[in-house]
């Protein structure tokens, strides 16, 4: 049985639901999409999140967000930078910087998922998980 990469899977169910304008999209419920999800939240590129289902079956609904009349999705881009076969370890000096700062990184730090700005506050490096603009 082949290794999953939730976070790949994760961002691809993002895209491909804000490419065909979907309100909600589904995810698997694990601390790492949920971590993710929260600081997606925060930085504003999607709305609200829950959790359904028991167990093993626990969904990660999450809401979308759009822009204008013709609702231009927030999220432009999804891209996933440390992959299982290649991972990217930054420290805090040199955490990229998403379209110069217009977009974030996701980092994955000693305290948590946090975005490249937070990381670079505090002093910290890690894993860099993916880059959101």
């Amino acid at each position: 049985m082949a290794a999953h990469d939730t976070i790949s899977d994760m961002l691809t169910r993002i895209r491909n639901a804000s490419i065909v304008k979907h309100q909600t999209t589904n995810l698997p419920a694990t601390k790492l999409t949920r971590s993710i999800a929260t600081v997606l939240r925060q930085e504003g590129y999607v709305g609200e999140f829950e959790e359904t289902g028991e167990g093993i079956d626990k969904k990660l609904v999450l809401t979308l967000r759009y822009k204008g009349k013709n609702r231009q999705p927030i999220i432009t881009a999804l891209q996933r930078v440390s992959k299982p076969g290649l991972r990217v370890y930054s420290n805090h000096k040199d955490l990229p910087k998403v379209l110069g700062g217009i977009g974030i990184a996701v980092i994955s730090t000693s305290s948590g998922i946090m975005t490249d700005r937070e990381a670079r506050k505090q002093g910290l490096g890690g894993e860099v998980l993916c880059y959101v603009w």
